[in-house]
């Protein structure tokens, strides 16, 4: 992984990105909700999809919450970071992602994730961009 340094909330934003997928990797819920300010927003992936038909995003701890139960806890995800780019109060991250789910699926991806922190380095926003129907499309 190549990691870039600055000052501010970039670095903050980049603090929560990298103990984020060692979280989730590890399953672990608390430590993951944590990371997010109360008001927090979870786009994964950006716009709409079957996860959020809205497209608007999972709003609030609680509905971050439900997307972990209903989603993430479904399967067992590893990530790589393949660079990290801090700016500002964001942080992107190029990841390539495996999920294996049960009964022998895995999804792989290649994703840019922008974690967005506040001045008390909590993530206020983290979206994930990746496409969804390409990603289904390859599971047949």
């Amino acid at each position: 992984m190549t990691e870039t340094t600055n000052k501010g909330f970039g670095k903050a934003a980049q603090t929560a990105s990298f103990q984020s997928g060692q979280f989730v990797a590890a399953g672990d819920k608390a430590s993951w909700l944590a990371l997010f300010a109360d008001d927090a927003i979870v786009q994964d992936p950006v716009g709409v999809s079957p996860l959020d038909p809205s497209g608007e995003g999972h709003k609030g701890k609680a509905a971050i919450a439900n997307f972990w139960d209903t989603l993430i806890a479904l399967g067992k995800i590893s990530f790589d970071i393949v660079s990290s780019h801090p700016a500002g109060d964001e942080c992107a991250n190029v990841i390539h992602m495996v999920n294996r789910m049960p009964g022998d699926l895995t999804l792989k991806m290649d994703m840019v994730v922008v974690y967005t922190a506040n001045a008390e380095g909590k993530l206020v926003r983290l979206k994930a961009y990746w496409d969804y129907e390409a990603v289904m499309a390859s599971l047949s």
